[in-house]
């Protein structure tokens, strides 16, 4: 009961672990981009009153562990974090002033799950898996 947080009237310990993908699945979180991104996403996250809890950039694919206060959905919070971090990469990456249409750089959909008592399983799970990646050279 301790991990709770509070709104007027509420409260809550919502918790989400969420997974997505750049579009074809392209290995372009690399460098620059990726070390980047993290504080872009947290950003994006303190904006709907969320809070990233731990995050994963890895080469082709992001896994996040959030928490999301019960007035946003899901999908309001994982689309406007995906929605904004493309026109961030557009702008910084790619040199584009303005957010043409036909631009995407996220695949469609994502990965979620509810996070309650599993949550120290997923976390020590998220951390084998990159220390794994990083021992193969991911």
């Amino acid at each position: 009961m301790g991990n709770e947080e509070s709104l007027c009237h509420t409260r809550w310990d919502c918790k989400y672990h969420i997974v997505w993908v750049p579009k074809y699945r392209r290995k372009v979180l690399y460098g620059r981009l990726r070390r980047e991104l993290g504080e872009v996403f947290h950003d994006l996250a303190r904006q709907k009153d969320s809070r990233i809890l731990e995050g994963y950039l890895q080469p082709d694919h992001i896994h996040v562990l959030i928490s999301i206060p019960p007035k946003y959905s899901v999908v309001q919070v994982v689309g406007f974090m995906k929605g904004k971090s493309a026109i961030y990469i557009a702008r910084a990456y790619l040199g584009q002033k303005k957010n043409y249409s036909g631009m995407h750089f996220w695949a469609r959909g994502y990965y979620v799950s509810t996070v309650g008592a599993d949550e120290e399983v997923i976390r020590d799970h998220e951390k084998e898996k990159q220390k794994f990646d990083e021992l193969m050279g991911k």
